[in-house]
């Protein structure tokens, strides 16, 4: 492993840890020569997952993209970045688990509402009218009613 700072490949690693759920492993290492630190995570590689947009072009599937999505909607809500993780994580072992390689955005925003619901409704809500494109505060009346009657709130 090359170091980010010298560009030395002679390094030792100085721990081990499995991180997001034993989906990886997590190395902190230090650089032999110039004695800095950093860390590096290993990954199953798997199969490149594509999304199809609703014009019907497709994209590679960007995790951090999705991530930033669903933390904008939790923005000021006691949802931890770690919370995050979690649900991207689950998303992407259903899929994998379903030997997806397309889905559709639609599915994909669907997914993070079926479980971003149980976690903040405030973040839910705010997902939602992004990704459905609420058009008017009717549009949120009615995603809000609809929740009030699925929770019983």
């Amino acid at each position: 492993m090359k170091c980010p700072y010298c560009n030395n490949d002679n390094d030792r690693v100085l721990d081990s840890r499995l991180t997001r759920e034993g989906l990886a492993v997590r190395r902190r290492r230090e650089c032999l020569s110039c004695q800095r630190r950093f860390t590096t995570y290993e990954y199953v590689e798997r199969a490149p997952l594509m999304i199809i947009k609703s014009d019907g072009r497709r994209e590679a599937y960007d995790r951090e993209k999705l991530i930033r999505g669903i933390a904008l909607a939790c923005n000021k809500r006691p949802v931890s970045q770690e919370t995050i993780e979690k649900l991207v994580c689950e998303i992407e072992e259903e899929l994998a688990d379903e030997y997806k390689l397309e889905v559709e955005s639609k599915e994909l925003g669907e997914r993070v509402l079926r479980k971003l619901i149980d976690i903040d409704q405030v973040a839910y809500v705010r997902f939602a009218s992004v990704y459905r494109r609420f058009k008017s505060i009717e549009e949120f009346a009615l995603e809000l009613n609809k929740l009030k009657r699925e929770k019983g709130v």
